[in-house]
């Protein structure tokens, strides 16, 4: 027989509070300031209203397991920031002042594709896409609400470079230039289920935790690791790093 729970014992959830945009517009100076990044004003009001919208629908579309928004702050926002000056590099970007404002700018001025595996709530595509805005980015994810949050996202936010799609990525059609993921795999699923997105010269970019050494290992002959960029998230102790690689000719 089952043990009876009484309502009144049970815990009730820990309700966090909501920042406004302008709050998370405060905080995200200091943030980019310790990743040394440049970001227009504009930029970083995209920022802050995209972490707004993202901690008030989660409840709703269960977009991420944190709550509290200044774990969001670190483990979320912060954490994907720190992959954009690799990114910037890799694919030639430059930072242009035009007037008073701050420009990525590609060279040569062709618009290079990036794909997010597992997006979930836009993590790191629409960061990629708000910071990068030459660039054209595709968040997948197999979970429909989670790809419609994102297309509000790009309306709300006036993002013409960022997509979603619905779908499994084994079933995706196209070609990039740097395929990511977040949290998503393993190396070996990863760069498995994807390889045929894989654009001539392409990239896998994995953010990871620790170095995945045995999932390095795993990998078959014909994956290349070409390196591991170690990655500091401020306010987050904890070990990051991105994993480069290639599929051998």
């Amino acid at each position: 027989m089952k043990p009876v729970v009484s309502r009144e014992t049970r815990k009730p959830a820990v309700q966090h509070p909501l920042w406004s945009p302008d709050e998370w517009l405060a905080r995200i100076p200091a943030v980019l300031a310790s990743t040394g990044l440049i970001a227009s004003d504009a930029q970083q009001l995209q920022l802050a209203r995209y972490m707004a919208l993202l901690q008030r629908w989660n409840g709703t579309y269960n977009l991420t397991a944190l709550r509290a928004p200044e774990e969001m702050l670190s483990h979320h926002l912060a954490d994907c920031l720190v992959v954009v000056a690799p990114l910037r590099q890799h694919l030639g970007l430059m930072t242009v002042k035009q007037g008073d404002d701050l420009t990525p700018e590609v060279l040569p001025a062709t618009r290079q594709r990036v794909l997010d595996v597992g997006s979930g709530g836009g993590l790191p595509g629409v960061v990629l896409a708000i910071l990068c805005p030459s660039v054209q980015v595709t968040c997948v994810d197999t979970v429909g609400k989670k790809a419609a949050f994102i297309r509000q996202v790009g309306a709300e936010l006036a993002l013409p470079n960022l997509r979603a799609e619905h779908a499994r990525v084994e079933q995706l059609k196209g070609q990039y230039e740097v395929i990511t993921s977040r949290a998503f795999a393993s190396l070996v699923d990863f760069t498995d289920w994807t390889a045929h997105l894989l654009a001539p010269g392409a990239w896998w970019m994995a953010m990871k935790g620790r170095s995945p050494d045995d999932e390095m290992t795993a990998l078959q002959a014909r994956i290349r690791v070409d390196r591991i960029d170690p990655l500091v998230v401020p306010g987050l102790d904890a070990e990051r790093c991105l994993v480069w690689m290639q599929p051998l000719a």
